[in-house]
């Protein structure tokens, strides 16, 4: 029966014949002895398998190289040397899988650029091993989190025909033959032959629709991709990332705001308590400072800052002398230096932006009094600038209409969704956190192409 390393690094069964296997890090030893470093993906750490040559040929372990599978049955004993607490004296070793010298993840540095070439390998480094475990745990803390909370889990469809941000960067689905159609003379596609009969696209949100399941289950959630057809080669860019995307019924802006904060601190402190051996790793190799702006956060109470007065305060700044690349005016879509600004060096601690100009929000956002500015909730954080994006729902039909025809969105697209607003409408509120902006946030890591197994971006669909 197969031991896994990580229990079997935490066992005190000295003297007890065990079976681990995995893939080799690294070999080395001497004439008389060869001491093997497996790792198996359950943690970070290695488990030193140790061979005697007198017992067992050293020949017969030439293919235990670097990156090999292999079987290793021994006896689980205290180490003799530093570094670890246990080790494995080795009885029989077998290579399930061989690995030559032309394997990309020898014992030498690579560069994050280098490995994003061999993405379909770059799991077997500590590295990335440490990150896709700490998804899988940032995860599982967002489902804790809402089933906690009551909130039921809603899946929203990935091909809509609605875009819910306005921003018409979609990726069109289609069964039509392209080459057909560029070669015609018909500069009109007709649609109805198309599989679904009309223009889809990949959503770009799940919340319209998280909306309806909200209006009558009082509390939803949904946790799925979604995909921007944005040509931007950012490192805070993906075409295809997750989503984390709660709806809530008679919930206010004051209580969103609570919310979001609970939430952020929530998975943070998730990350802290049940991953800190990848943690560690990733503090001493990629970001020095890393566990302790993750402490700050759980222990920090996040600032409220009205866009108006945020504003006042970047133009203070740039009077005394600040230097920013994109200019500030009331009106302006705050850019990632402006909310860092904000975070890092003016409150040294995470912001909630609110009451933004109604022209740089999207239509769904509810009006304040004074007509110009809605209850949007944004929350900014140190190294990352914008993590989520949130508000209160407009739900009055008239308003919603009003603004729906000023932003010529197509009503033909939108009759569903306004149903919600002639029948039975509530006032509800919700968030958007993109799931990969949190993955880096938690990790340290500073390319978001490094936070997700497989990255989509421009030029980019390998695998």
């Amino acid at each position: 029966m197969r031991t896994k390393v990580i229990d079997a690094l935490k066992s005190t069964e000295f003297g007890k014949e065990i079976t681990v296997k995995g893939w080799v890090r690294t070999r080395r030893g001497n004439k008389n002895v060869g001491f093997i470093a497996l790792n198996d993906g359950s943690t970070i750490k290695n488990l030193q398998i140790v061979v005697d040559y007198e017992k067992m040929a050293e020949e017969s372990l030439k293919d235990v190289t670097t990156g090999a599978c292999i079987c290793a049955v021994g006896t689980l004993t205290q180490s003799q040397g530093a570094g670890q607490s246990v080790e494995v004296l080795a009885k029989s070793i077998e290579v399930y899988g061989t690995a030559d010298d032309t394997y990309p993840l020898q014992k030498k540095g690579c560069t994050m650029e280098y490995l994003r070439g061999i993405a379909h390998l770059r799991p077997r480094t500590n590295t990335f091993s440490a990150v896709l475990r700490l998804r899988h745990n940032m995860a599982y803390a967002i489902h804790t989190f809402f089933h906690n909370k009551g909130y039921y889990y809603f899946h929203t469809p990935l091909i809509t025909a609605s875009d819910c941000e306005g921003a018409g960067q979609m990726f069109q689905v289609t069964t039509l033959d392209l080459n057909r159609i560029a070669k015609g003379s018909n500069p009109e596609v007709d649609y109805s032959r198309d599989f679904f009969g009309k223009p889809t696209s990949l959503t770009v949100s799940g919340q319209l629709e998280g909306e309806l399941g909200a209006t009558a289950l009082g509390a939803i959630y949904t946790f799925g991709p979604t995909f921007r057809a944005e040509n931007s080669n950012t490192p805070r860019h993906l075409a295809e990332f997750w989503m984390i995307e709660p709806e809530i019924a008679f919930m206010d802006k004051d209580e969103l705001m609570d919310l979001e904060e609970e939430f952020v601190k929530f998975c943070v402190k998730w990350a802290l308590d049940n991953c800190m051996d990848d943690l560690e790793f990733l503090n001493q190799m990629i970001d020095k400072g890393l566990i302790e702006r993750l402490k700050a956060v759980t222990e920090t109470e996040f600032m409220r800052l009205p866009y108006t007065e945020g504003v006042k305060i970047l133009e203070d700044a740039i009077k005394n002398g600040k230097k920013f690349e994109f200019p500030v005016f009331w009106g302006c879509d705050l850019a990632s230096e402006h909310e860092r600004y904000l975070v890092e060096e003016h409150f040294k601690r995470p912001v909630i932006m609110t009451d933004y100009p109604q022209e740089i929000k999207a239509f769904y956002m509810k009006q304040n009094s004074d007509g110009k500015t809605v209850q949007g909730t944004d929350v900014l954080f140190p190294e990352i600038g914008e993590i989520i994006g949130g508000s209160v729902r407009e739900e009055s039909y008239d308003k919603r209409m009003k603004r729906i025809e000023e932003l010529h969105i197509p009503m033909k697209d939108m009759t569903w969704y306004l149903d919600t607003r002639k029948y039975g409408s509530c006032p509800h509120a919700g968030f958007g956190l993109g799931f990969e902006r949190l993955m880096l946030f938690v990790t340290g890591m500073q390319n978001i192409r490094d936070v997700i197994p497989f990255p989509r971006t421009p030029k980019n669909a390998e695998y």
